[in-house]
């Protein structure tokens, strides 16, 4: 229950971000937005091209979900 309320107060201070940010205001703290994963919510080992995390990255390469990831083996 703690990440999620975590997970969703980040989610509205990132869209108010963009708001601010389209409409050419400054913003006040930028450094403090992170980005998490969409599908767990974790914000580290994020990998910013496919907006999930080394773990649910590794889970779905696995099952063969992402499309032209395979699993090297030499």
């Amino acid at each position: 229950m703690a990440r999620l309320a975590i997970v969703v107060s980040q989610q509205k201070k990132l869209r108010q971000y963009l708001l601010d940010k389209a409409a050419g205001r400054k913003i006040r703290f930028p450094t403090r937005m992170y980005n998490r994963c969409n599908l767990c919510g974790r914000r580290h080992g994020y990998m910013r091209f496919f907006s999930i995390c080394r773990i649910c990255f590794r889970e779905l390469a696995s099952n063969g979900e992402i499309p032209g990831i395979t699993k090297s083996s030499w």
